[in-house]
């Protein structure tokens, strides 16, 4: 008998267990709207960290003449030695 009750229960539980998570999650929705009320006016919403650093990197750069570059040919060395001679051995 309890093998029929098992396999019935087995057979049925996501049509028991879906309504039940629905109530569950119905009433949480509704009870965590009650507790925290309406949101009075428009909320400001806030910059996400990417455009923060856009506009602190556009307020750093905003008195600087961006066409005054140094030239590569100036530059003595662009790249660190020890990545380009790494696996190169050493000429005598």
């Amino acid at each position: 008998m309890w093998s029929v009750l098992w396999a019935a229960v087995r057979s049925k539980a996501p049509y028991v267990t879906f309504p039940v998570a629905f109530v569950v999650g119905l009433v949480g929705y509704h009870l965590e709207w009650f507790l925290r009320g309406d949101p009075s006016g428009p909320a400001e919403e806030e910059k996400s960290i990417a455009e923060q650093r856009e506009d602190r990197k556009l307020q750093e750069i905003a008195g600087e003449d961006l066409t005054k570059v140094v030239s590569l040919k100036d530059k003595l060395e662009f790249a660190p030695r020890a990545v380009l001679n790494r696996n190169r051995p050493e000429k005598s």
